[in-house]
């Protein structure tokens, strides 16, 4: 079958690899001259399907009132009259209930774990290196009360089978030996041994070309104005290159996405919330992190990626701005230097910003839509390079009518409106259009 993916980011570029070693017609297409050059580009660096989580829980509207007060905040919010903002706002607040974070969550670590296996097979079936580490990620706790609240968490890591373990202070020392000297400043940490770190930027280049050898097609440079359908079926899409027929659209556009489906009266809840890193040299190795460390007092993580740190963090609510703000820099300085002081020079740092596609629940929008062989991959938020291996494979079973390795159930646009999807669960094997 003949498949149009638009985006080159983790999400849109793992998926043509899966369709295409399953033998279909892929072709990606991309505003930008290459792969992965904008949310993807310099993420946290994270692969933590233990750390799956949405942010709309229980306490979180209190939480979000404090964090606003800190000086270095984890949340900022540009006040602006964009009515989708708020929406989205209104819709997460709905999603901070116990009942609501329970099913949230189950959702998200369901994807994030299977897409950890996949990622695992991918790597051994491929030889793919993007400056890879499998130590585990440590969630650092600078009060009792942010351990103690640990429990929710706990309760869902067991339900799926994710291991974990609560450490002392000496006990995250044995993992991130450099923390010795600011041990003081933390009570313990929750340890997922069986998360991941590395560059999500070479990983989805390196793809690429193994997708690209499998046949499938990168076409970069291409501004993609609309859908094409005719009923209700799609037909392809409008470009400033000209229309592109296919039989079936995958639609990957992070938080572009909700623009391109909405002539189609698909409305999706996916909004752009900015995200900063900045990347710092390594220039004392055993002073550095050994994986990924999150702190949890300023929402802030720190990873190692070779011979760099790779530090992000802030949610940012200003609708598709990409300004970059000092003040958010120095809350990244800040963490790593107070993390790793002679880690790594922070003088020669690089900065950088990009949107994350959020949904209100924290899960992302998966699967088929009511318009045939339109589809979905898009509102993974912070979880991109978590989930980016599942969603692949999932999705090229799906398509091709072949049963999925997890349930399927609540991936998909039907859980916010019924009417612009298939049953939920349901199959929708490849075909071609009439």
């Amino acid at each position: 079958m003949k498949i149009l993916i638009l985006g080159s980011g983790v999400i849109g570029t793992t998926a043509a690899y899966y369709l295409a070693r399953d033998g279909h017609e892929v072709t990606v297409l991309d505003r930008q001259p290459g792969p992965a050059l904008e949310t993807s580009f310099a993420n946290a660096g994270e692969i933590s399907p233990g750390y799956a989580a949405p942010w709309a829980g229980p306490g979180v509207p209190l939480k979000a009132i404090k964090w606003l007060l800190m000086h270095h905040s984890p949340l900022v919010i540009k006040p602006m009259q964009d009515p989708a903002m708020w929406r989205w706002g209104l819709a997460m607040l709905r999603n901070c209930t116990a009942a609501r974070y329970r099913v949230n969550k189950a959702r998200m670590v369901r994807l994030a774990g299977y897409s950890r296996d996949c990622l695992k097979a991918l790597r051994a079936d491929t030889g793919i290196r993007y400056d890879e580490r499998t130590q585990g990620t440590l969630q650092l706790f600078r009060t009792q009360k942010q351990l103690d609240g640990t429990a929710k968490d706990i309760e869902v890591l067991q339900q799926y089978g994710v291991p974990f373990q609560l450490l002392d202070r000496d006990g995250y020392l044995q993992h991130e030996p450099a923390l010795a000297a600011v041990k003081h400043k933390f009570v313990g940490a929750l340890r997922l041994p069986d998360d991941e770190t590395g560059d999500c930027f070479l990983f989805t280049n390196a793809l690429a070309a193994r997708a690209q050898a499998l046949g499938a097609s990168f076409r970069f440079g291409v501004n993609v104005h609309a859908l094409t359908s005719s009923g209700e079926r799609i037909t392809g899409v409008d470009t400033d290159q000209g229309p592109l027929r296919a039989d079936h659209v995958l639609v990957a556009l992070g938080s572009h996405s909700t623009a391109m489906l909405r002539p189609l009266g698909l409305r999706i809840p996916v909004y752009p919330v900015k995200g900063y890193s900045i990347t710092v040299p390594i220039t004392d190795a055993s002073h550095a992190p050994e994986s990924t460390l999150m702190d949890e007092t300023h929402k802030v993580a720190v990873t190692r990626l070779g011979d760099r740190i790779r530090v992000g963090g802030t949610a940012q609510l200003s609708g598709f701005n990409l300004d970059l703000d000092a003040a958010r820099r120095r809350t990244l300085e800040f963490v790593v230097n107070d993390l790793f002081p002679h880690g790594g020079d922070v003088t020669r740092a690089e900065s950088w910003c990009g949107l994350r596609p959020m949904t209100p629940d924290g899960t992302p929008l998966i699967g088929p839509t009511r318009v045939q062989g339109l589809w979905l991959a898009t509102g993974h938020g912070t979880l991109g390079w978590t989930m980016a291996a599942g969603t692949g494979q999932l999705l090229a079973d799906w398509m091709a009518g072949r049963r999925t390795a997890i349930d399927t159930e609540g991936l998909g646009i039907a859980r916010y409106d019924p009417a612009a999807g298939p049953a939920v669960g349901s199959s929708v094997p490849l075909r071609p259009a009439p």
